[in-house]
């Protein structure tokens, strides 16, 4: 089953963008997934193609119309979840992103100037999403973030079956840090548990290093995951080993 995005923006031109190359590009052009646009201002219905106003109330800026994002809407509504990329959203999460694949896609309605009128989030099924606690100028770079949080996971994208398995987020922790050869460099070595050969030890090692990396990182995540307390002492020891004394 391919993985069907639609995106609703003012800037179509915008799109695939990055989402055209390196793994989605490739995902795209064999598809694994389908991308298509639809441009808002095609739905105005004035002579002008105008599809914002001043907000209700007064104040700066400019706000989407309801009555123009409900006809776009309604023109791809097929019974995939409809997001908006909004800073008043949910935070998107790796656990959400995984409904989504699960799912036959998304449509994708991204925003410009103020936002969007409110009354299309009762008016219709749109779930608001956010990427993070800033501002951008529009929800197009939004989306193809969360489009790309998409497809890397879709079957045959990553290559390996486990690629995504033992990441960031996955457990609910931030991943254990990774190093290649050379096992020297400017007199930093590559921690010696890693070059042991004891599978065991790596991976005591690793889950160690995931919890206090989050626990000094992101206590956020850390308190969420149960303050977990797994981690042993050599483990915290060994988080200094690769640099020379």
């Amino acid at each position: 089953m391919t993985f069907r995005a639609s995106v609703l923006t003012l800037y179509p031109d915008m799109f695939p963008g990055p989402l055209g190359t390196s793994l989605a590009g490739r995902a795209l052009d064999t598809g694994k997934w389908s991308l298509d646009t639809t441009n808002i201002r095609d739905f105005a219905i004035d002579k002008h193609r105008t599809v914002d106003d001043t907000p209700a109330g007064g104040g700066a800026g400019m706000v989407l119309r309801c009555d123009v994002l409900a006809a776009a809407i309604d023109s791809v509504a097929d019974g995939r979840p409809i997001l908006a990329m909004s800073p008043r959203g949910a935070p998107l999460t790796q656990g959400r992103v995984r409904d989504f694949v699960a799912g036959e896609g998304a449509i994708i309605l991204c925003g410009r100037f103020e936002g969007f009128d409110e009354r299309i989030f009762e008016a219709r099924a749109v779930e608001p999403v956010s990427i993070g606690d800033y501002i951008l100028s529009g929800g197009e770079l939004g989306a193809m973030v969360l489009l790309d949080a998409c497809v890397r996971l879709l079957p045959g994208v990553m290559g390996a079956p486990d690629s995504g398995v033992d990441e960031s987020f996955e457990t609910g922790l931030l991943e254990h840090p990774h190093y290649t050869r050379p096992q020297e460099w400017e007199g930093r070595t590559i921690p010696e548990v890693l070059r042991s050969g004891d599978h065991a030890k790596i991976a005591a090692w690793r889950k160690a290093r995931a919890i206090e990396d989050t626990r000094l990182r992101r206590p956020d995540l850390y308190e969420r995951h149960g303050g977990v307390s797994q981690a042993s002492p050599s483990g915290a020891r060994q988080r200094d080993e690769g640099r020379s004394k």
